[in-house]
């Protein structure tokens, strides 16, 4: 087993692809590596058996960049989950890109760069991450009946103190776009893989002072919902 640094700082273990963690699971033994539409070969990480990583390109749960700064150029990642119509397995497929706010001033457009500051024909991030074995899953073989998105933090309220740790930004979601986190063009994908609006939507908090949520619909960025914020604070003890 090699060991390196990502530019991140992260210390990453790399193993043969047909070495990896997930093949412990007894089920995963003989499994095969399958290829996909995108001609791949090859929880959300791997420290529990069961995920498949077919792409070596992105080491998973490790750092990423750039990142949003407050009141400053937003970046966001795009990722999708779908079940192979074929073999039955869920694949991850992951897809960055960013933002940048423009205020025209002067009636120009902001001098601002997006990413490298170099178009998109010169390489853009897409990669299929992996899959999960269709046999894994139980009631989740057919289908789903919720699908929930936001964040989460752990609170031992350690000496009867809510914890320390921001969700997010560290901002409340009424602060709104370059201060607080987001979740953008929140769809679901139905039984023949394809994209559908949200139905039925409805959000939830369980420390209202210390965190929050905040949903939306616009045309560029469909069912968008913003969250997270500061932890302990003075209406937050």
């Amino acid at each position: 087993m090699a060991t390196a640094m990502s530019p991140g700082g992260d210390i990453i273990d790399c193993v043969h692809i047909s070495n990896q963690p997930p093949f412990d699971h007894p089920f995963l033994k003989h499994h095969k590596i399958q290829s996909d539409a995108y001609q791949a070969t090859g929880c959300y990480n791997l420290f529990r058996s069961g995920f498949i990583q077919v792409k070596s390109e992105i080491a998973m749960g490790a750092s990423i960049s750039p990142l949003s700064g407050f009141r400053s150029p937003q970046y966001d990642i795009s990722i999708l989950i779908w079940k192979d119509p074929d073999e039955g397995h869920s694949a991850s497929m992951i897809e960055w890109g960013g933002e940048v706010v423009n205020s025209e001033a002067g009636g120009l457009h902001t001098l601002t760069q997006m990413g490298s500051g170099h178009f998109p024909e010169e390489g853009f991030g897409k990669y299929v991450l992996g899959y999960w074995p269709s046999f894994l899953f139980l009631y989740l073989a057919n289908s789903a009946s919720m699908i929930e998105w936001g964040g989460e933090v752990v609170n031992s309220e350690a000496g009867g103190l809510h914890t320390l740790t921001q969700m997010g930004s560290g901002h409340f979601p009424e602060e709104g776009f370059g201060k607080a986190s987001y979740f953008r063009d929140i769809q679901v994908v139905d039984s023949s893989n394809n994209l559908k609006a949200l139905k039925g939507i409805s959000t939830f908090t369980h420390k209202s002072n210390c965190y929050g949520v905040q949903t939306g619909y616009s045309g560029d960025w469909g069912h968008y919902f913003y969250y997270g914020g500061p932890s302990r604070n003075q209406n937050c003890p």
